[in-house]
């Protein structure tokens, strides 16, 4: 049987397939690990966990949207044990959700809430996450490196350097004030991957790209309040 969850109730769900049409093709097996740029590592974890994969990497998963007539990709990273970030325009209308490892292993998820303001989005799975990243002291000051972790493209596993170039007001208007923006490239799919500081902690949530090649993130603070605002997620539901 297959291990791909949906994340909504057995009767909303039912209901939301009926409504879809033919669904493209599901795209082919998770390629292997292709860096572009060194990795930061996880300093309380060591430089490498015992199958030799950066703990940096291990932290990123792939998202796979099968919405109503529609396929989607995009990334996101383990907050906890069983809590993935990512973004709610990754997550959103959809009627099935697969989340898969670094290893290509596929993990169920149990449910996917999301917030307005900032784009984000969790999501709770049921088997845990093979790495937690943790996160920075801090929002990242202009001049820090950072490197994103993610599945651009929803292809293979692939890091991208930069540094902060500073805070800007949100270009996107989702309801943030200021957010941070940094040279490191990213594309379609590298949405709700997360960027690491040089001891590999979160740092940021990528949210959007620019055809300047510069990537936008939400502040690792604003990340923080919305965790710590219990009204601040709602659970999604499937799309019809």
């Amino acid at each position: 049987m297959s291990r791909r969850a949906r994340f909504a109730l057995v009767a909303v769900v039912a209901a939301a397939l009926a409504g879809c049409g033919a669904l493209p093709p599901m795209p082919g097996p998770l390629p292997d690990y292709v860096p572009d740029a060194p990795a930061p590592q996880v300093a309380a974890s060591g430089s490498l966990t015992p199958d030799g994969v950066a703990a940096a990497e291990r932290m990123a998963v792939r998202v796979r949207n099968v919405g109503c007539g529609s396929l989607s990709v995009g990334s996101g990273f383990a907050l906890d044990e069983h809590t993935v970030v990512t973004n709610r325009h990754v997550v959103a209308d959809s009627a099935e959700l697969q989340v898969s490892t670094y290893d290509g292993r596929d993990v169920d998820v149990v449910t996917v809430s999301s917030t307005p303001v900032a784009d984000l989005a969790l999501v709770r799975t049921a088997e845990p996450l093979p790495q937690v990243p943790g996160l920075a002291a801090g929002d990242p000051a202009a001049g820090t490196p950072v490197t994103v972790v993610g599945y651009p493209s929803g292809g293979a596993l692939t890091t991208s350097a930069g540094q902060v170039l500073g805070a800007v007001p949100d270009p996107l208007g989702t309801g943030m004030d200021q957010v941070i923006v940094t040279s490191a490239a990213v594309v379609g799919g590298s949405s709700g991957s997360a960027a690491l500081d040089a001891d590999g902690r979160v740092v940021g949530v990528v949210y959007a790209g620019d055809d300047r090649g510069q990537s936008y993130l939400v502040p690792l603070s604003l990340l923080q309040a919305l965790l710590a605002d219990t009204s601040a997620f709602a659970p999604l539901t499937a799309c019809r």
